[in-house]
């Protein structure tokens, strides 16, 4: 718990955008986004960090694209 409270501290001090959220039972989700990016860092209950990231190439999509997102991405 220490650790995640100093993550925390260090993204406010930095003055980073953040976003807590809980989506597995053992974990704590942390959703970062900066210019370019966004990171997913899960704080683990046994101590792990796992952290994942998704990197822009700076492509800039119409508004059709929103038909391709529910295309491919609706039930």
């Amino acid at each position: 718990m220490k650790e995640l409270i100093s993550f925390l501290n260090k993204l406010e001090d930095k003055k980073i955008f953040y976003k807590l959220s809980k989506i597995r039972n053992e974990s704590i989700l942390i959703e970062v986004t900066v210019p370019g990016q966004k990171w997913e860092i899960e704080f683990m209950e046994n101590g792990d960090i796992e952290i994942e990231k998704f990197l822009s190439d700076g492509t800039i999509y119409e508004r059709n694209e929103l038909d391709v997102l529910f295309r491919e991405f609706s039930d």
